[in-house]
């Protein structure tokens, strides 16, 4: 390339990220007053007496009537602290040390930010009587009978219970049977989960789109401001067990030598989503994704397949079938007095403004840049680390708006979109490196709402 040529590059790099840094504030714009408005048509839906159920729509949450003051300093002292550190470790730490920081910095971030209303509150939402503890009364005299009953029975189970597949349950049940009983060993393990996922979903981007990316990734899966729900939903280990079963997949996908074991365990990890949750079949347009990106060989793409049957045939010979859950539970959430009675034309546009909440500001101004790597690639016909990168958070978003499109998800998706909007948080990774002040952002985002919003979960 000759020097004018050099310059002539230089000069275009420079004008489409200037072009870029515009859209990206349009964004974010778009972002903060989609976020007004559906709280602004929320108070007024409730002054009408159009949303009675939700104090603060478009959230199941209420307005604080005093923010945590101090008790939310130690909170905003390991946010201080992953600001500061984090850009640095993810660039120099040994790969097989940062994936263990990560998790300490994310499940650090977490905590504190539920302990600013006290330590109960990391077990307080688990005691709830809607909840799935309240209900292992019922599972604990007969698994076996429980889980062939299930559907017949669903309408004398609690809230969480009734909404739900068996699966969550029984995970609670088996954390007893190993003498973990009680909501503080449960609280542990879902939290210890869900912030897992930030190690997770760094090795998948290792696998698909390279080291680099994924280290720009680590500090804001960290910092998203979706730990404010990973303290405790039971949602978090939903995100658990589907960026594990991706990662695994990733990991699978690019083995040289024998990666079927690998990929069996992926397979059995994803073949858990439906059981968990029935809203977690969009979440498969992630691995769907991860395998389009990296292509695995034909023997792993049957181990994967292999392992997705485990769980499904386990439950349907145990006397679960997963069709007959769907339908009852439908059943159940439409003749009740919740959910289903809210606005779908209110949540279809405020369900988006919550997940916004979810992913930060740095996605929002990142996703303009998603878009173009995009573009890039198609044009292309080649997929660069931005555009792979774009790819998997652009799957996360297709399988939000698919749920969102079909009005079950009315309110309540500050937990529901958990599983999926870790994933979307990747658009922010496209931000150049150490890019402090877009973490800072995040961070400031979900001190905000912990300041402001007293949630049940």
């Amino acid at each position: 390339m000759t020097l004018t040529g050099a310059r002539e590059h230089t000069g275009a790099a420079a004008r489409g990220d200037r072009r870029d840094a515009r859209r990206g504030w349009f964004a974010v714009a778009v972002w903060a007053a989609g976020i007004a408005a559906a709280f602004a048509a929320g108070w007024y839906l409730r002054r009408a007496g159009l949303a009675t159920e939700d104090p603060l729509p478009p959230l199941h949450a209420r307005a604080r009537a005093w923010p945590p003051t101090w008790r939310l300093l130690p909170a905003a002292a390991v946010a201080a602290a992953a600001v500061a550190a984090l850009p640095m470790l993810a660039a120099r730490l040994p790969w097989r040390a940062l994936l263990p920081a990560a998790w300490a910095f994310a499940a650090a971030w977490t905590v504190t930010l539920a302990a600013s209303d006290g330590w109960d509150a990391l077990t307080r939402p688990l005691d709830a009587p809607t909840e799935y503890p309240a209900g292992l009364a019922q599972l604990r005299p007969d698994p076996l009978t429980w889980l062939d009953t299930f559907t017949e029975r669903l309408g004398g189970y609690t809230t969480h219970v009734r909404g739900h597949p068996p699966l969550p349950m029984l995970v609670l049940w088996a954390l007893e049977e190993a003498g973990l009983g009680g909501t503080g060993w449960a609280a542990a393990f879902i939290v210890a989960a869900g912030t897992s996922s930030a190690a997770a979903i760094a090795v998948t981007v290792r696998g698909v789109a390279g080291e680099r990316a994924a280290r720009a990734a680590v500090p804001f899966l960290v910092l998203a401001p979706l730990a404010l729900w990973i303290a405790t939903a039971m949602d978090a280990l939903f995100l658990a067990v589907g960026a594990w079963g991706t990662a695994l997949l990733a990991i699978a996908a690019r083995r040289t030598g024998a990666g079927g074991a690998v990929a069996v365990a992926g397979g059995v990890l994803l073949g858990c989503l439906p059981y968990l949750s029935y809203g977690l079949l969009p979440l498969f347009a992630v691995p769907l994704a991860v395998a389009a990106l990296t292509r695995p060989r034909a023997v792993i793409v049957a181990a994967v397949a292999a392992g997705l049957v485990v769980v499904p045939a386990v439950f349907t010979l145990l006397g679960f079938w997963w069709p007959d859950g769907v339908r009852t539970t439908l059943d159940t959430y439409l003749i009740s007095r919740g959910s289903a009675q809210r606005s779908y034309a209110y949540f279809a546009a405020a369900n988006l403004a919550v997940l916004g909440l979810l992913t930060g500001p740095a996605a929002a101004h990142a996703l303009p840049r998603a878009a173009a790597a995009l573009r890039r690639a198609a044009r292309a016909r080649a997929a660069d680390p931005a555009a792979r990168v774009a790819a998997l958070a652009g799957a996360a978003l297709l399988g939000v708006l698919a749920l969102d499109a079909s009005g079950v998800t009315r309110g309540e998706v500050e937990r529901i979109w958990v599983p999926f909007a870790a994933w979307l948080t990747l658009a922010a990774a496209l931000h150049r490196p150490p890019a402090r002040a877009w973490l800072a952002a995040q961070a400031a985002t979900a001190l905000a709402v912990q300041a402001l919003v007293l949630s049940p979960w």
